[in-house]
């Protein structure tokens, strides 16, 4: 991308950030709250190797789905289970095991896969290093076991990319768990449209939400349970952006660090495998 460009982007919201609650300020204990969030989640997620298998519901805009999710070294593995409250029928099922095993003995997928949850740990791990930059931090509420910590955008923070722009445009809270410096909910609302290239390119409309929860599913073992995301807009001058998407992720039951995908996949089939007394 050539300089001139990235100037534009960059000006489309250029002063946005100075005019968003000019009377915030920032809380030094909430502050260091936190940067020790922060870090002790970046140490749990490079300790935590654990895997899982989980119930999956995701509600878009075109309708809901329901899967089995297991969990192994090498990705996870879904199936699907049910379309919009119907629940599929024997040969529905069947062209579902047949998908699973075209993907365990196919190494390019996998390859694919393994490079795109690759990326969104990294986007995850990004965003989470942002936290205490990209806001001004206030204590909002004590409930003995939790902390609630507000944010707003801070003007002097500059997003050093796109995706980043937008979340730091947010304003919300974070509700930490004291006891381990666990961070339990965060939810956030867009305090204004962000342009992209004077909005030639793109926006993102004010008003937009998420959600995310996280629940302790063994000692120290934190995963996200829920993840709620109502954002909206328009893209490269016609494409409309419709970012509608409700997961809610339960029954998680432990299954070995060294699940292979051939096991996964004999557990989503119903098969006889070794980790049977798993289920």
């Amino acid at each position: 991308m050539s300089c001139a460009v990235m100037l534009m982007l960059a000006g489309g919201a250029a002063g946005m950030w100075a005019q968003q609650e000019p009377r915030a300020r920032q809380d030094g204990k909430a502050l260091e709250m936190v940067r020790v969030a922060e870090q002790t989640e970046l140490k749990a997620a490079a300790d935590d190797h654990t895997r899982w298998q989980f119930k999956d519901v995701d509600k878009k805009a075109d309708g809901v789905t329901v899967s089995r999710v297991v969990e192994t070294a090498n990705g996870a593995l879904n199936k699907k289970i049910e379309v919009n409250g119907r629940k599929l029928g024997p040969e529905e099922l069947r062209q579902e095991d047949a998908r699973i095993s075209a993907f365990v003995n196919n190494r390019e997928l996998q390859t694919k896969q393994r490079k795109e949850d690759a990326a969104d740990d990294r986007r995850a791990e990004r965003m989470l290093r942002m936290l205490p930059e990209a806001f001004l931090w206030s204590f909002a509420g004590d409930s003995g076991d939790t902390v609630t910590l507000g944010f707003v955008p801070n003007p002097e923070f500059h997003p050093p990319t796109m995706e980043s722009r937008v979340f730091a445009t947010m304003k919300g809270e974070i509700v930490v768990n004291k006891a381990q410096n666990r961070i339990r909910t965060i939810r956030g609302e867009l305090t204004e449209d962000v342009k992209f290239g004077f909005g030639i390119l793109g926006r993102m409309k004010k008003g937009g939400t998420f959600d995310v929860e996280r629940r302790e599913l063994a000692p120290g073992i934190w995963q996200i349970t829920e993840s709620h995301v109502h954002i909206e807009g328009k893209a490269m001058m016609f494409k409309s952006i419709g970012e509608e998407d409700d997961e809610v992720k339960s029954e998680f039951r432990r299954v070995p660090e060294e699940t292979t995908l051939e096991q996964a996949a004999g557990m989503l089939k119903g098969e006889p495998t070794t980790l049977s007394a798993m289920r």
